[in-house]
């Protein structure tokens, strides 16, 4: 089967917008949550976020929105993008200008996409209501392919004439680590040379505030302590948006382009819980047997993992499952891999969350660090064991795991190696 790489990468975050300041961040633990204006009413209990910098998408016309220097979109391109495809469209030229495509690498038959995001509630509640108020033929004609899941797809296939495979994934929280597992299997199986792995989400009200009715959302009003993974007094998760494009090519297409690999996609793994629409099994059932089929997939142990990009989002059961899974999982290597999450510092991305992870591990095995896990004051009792480093260190990493998991009890484990 053929090998494949991560050739380029792509991200509008809470913590950088580009690839340098993104790693800069994760070196110095600089965090990217924020007291958040939209949050300030005082029916909303929740009151930080993790929302993109240097981007105003906030006006329903999008002839309206701002963003950094150096990136410039035609008018009619904008009209047909929600906010989290305007920093989808911006990482993915990053993406293509890191890994040096050309127009001819992006639009053939042998290159594809597979992308994932809730879609934008934001701008679907507004046209609807448009019809509902004026009747459909006053609405925007592009008002739908902005606003739906697989807007992502949509707009960035028709952008760049993409002409092989192209997918939206929904799977929740877990969607872009499938979108990357499938997009690993079209390469390894030989039906596509390249594919592009795409993530986003709003982060705005829209997108956030229905998880504060589920009592999922941190209502610590500190930023610095409010996303606190594995902490004993973690309370809940505090909700990201942005966007993280990642390039996956074969190996055959990474020589014959003479590209360098930021690290190698060693194979991935699936499993459900089986248990409830909306919390992990309380053992990890499903995250530990993805864990264990990815590992097998790649033909790894325990003994070979040095690191692990945790899924855990700061809430109470989430957390706890996700020990039991690693220490079931890991067995006596449990003392010794180190564990973190990066979601102390970025928030959640939901459905991003997946793709921006496996980007971070990207940078993690390329450039040699672990990143540490912040604001952990206690550790909580159920994390005794693991090895979580409070702090990020230099390291030579072979192989690290990323795990992802979703509503539905959906979980997701992908590894990367050297390249």
């Amino acid at each position: 089967m053929p090998r494949v790489y991560v050739t380029g990468l792509g991200l509008i975050t809470s913590i950088g917008n580009d690839v340098a300041t993104v790693e800069d961040s994760l070196r110095l633990l600089r965090n990217g949550v924020v007291r958040h204006a939209p949050f300030a009413a005082d029916n909303i209990p929740v009151k930080v976020a993790a929302p993109v910098r240097e981007f105003d998408t906030s006006s329903l016309h999008p002839e309206d929105w701002t963003m950094p220097a150096g990136y410039s979109f035609r008018r009619e391109v904008l009209r047909s993008l929600s906010p989290h495809g305007l920093y989808a469209a911006c990482a993915f030229q990053q993406a293509v200008a890191d890994a040096r495509l050309t127009p001819a690498d992006i639009s053939n038959d042998n290159t594809g996409l597979y992308a994932a995001s809730a879609g934008s509630p934001r701008l679907l509640t507004a046209y609807v209501s448009q019809i509902q108020r004026e009747g459909p033929m006053r609405c925007p004609p592009l008002g739908t392919v902005a606003s739906i899941a697989g807007t992502l797809q949509f707009n960035l296939v028709a952008q760049w004439k993409i002409r092989g495979a192209s997918c939206g994934f929904a799977s929740a929280c877990a969607s872009s680590a499938h979108g990357l597992g499938f997009a690993f299997d079209e390469i390894a199986l030989g039906r596509q040379r390249r594919m592009f792995v795409v993530g986003a989400e709003d982060g705005n009200a829209e997108t956030i505030l229905p998880f504060a009715t589920m009592r999922a959302l941190s209502t610590n009003p500190d930023p610095d302590t409010a996303s606190r993974p594995f902490d004993a007094a973690r309370d809940g998760f505090v909700g990201a948006g942005g966007a993280a494009v990642l390039v996956l090519e074969s190996e055959e297409e990474v020589v014959r382009r003479g590209a360098r690999p930021y690290c190698e996609v060693l194979g991935w793994g699936q499993a459900s819980d089986g248990h409830t629409v909306a919390t992990s099994h309380p053992e990890g059932r499903g995250l530990a047997e993805a864990m264990r089929r990815c590992l097998s997939f790649s033909r790894l142990s325990p003994a070979d993992i040095d690191y692990v990009n945790a899924h855990a989002t700061s809430t109470p059961v989430g957390d706890a499952s996700e020990c039991h899974a690693l220490k079931a999982v890991l067995g006596p290597d449990a003392a010794r891999v180190e564990v973190s999450s990066t979601k102390a510092l970025t928030g959640h991305g939901l459905s991003l969350a997946g793709a921006l992870e496996s980007a971070f591990c990207a940078l993690a095995v390329s450039r040699g660090f672990v990143p540490g896990s912040a604001h952990i004051s206690k550790l909580d009792p159920v994390a005794e064991g693991l090895n979580i480093p409070r702090a990020s260190h230099p390291a030579t990493l072979r192989a690290v795991l990323n795990n992802s998991s979703g509503f539905g009890g959906a979980n997701v484990t992908v590894a990367f190696g050297r390249a």
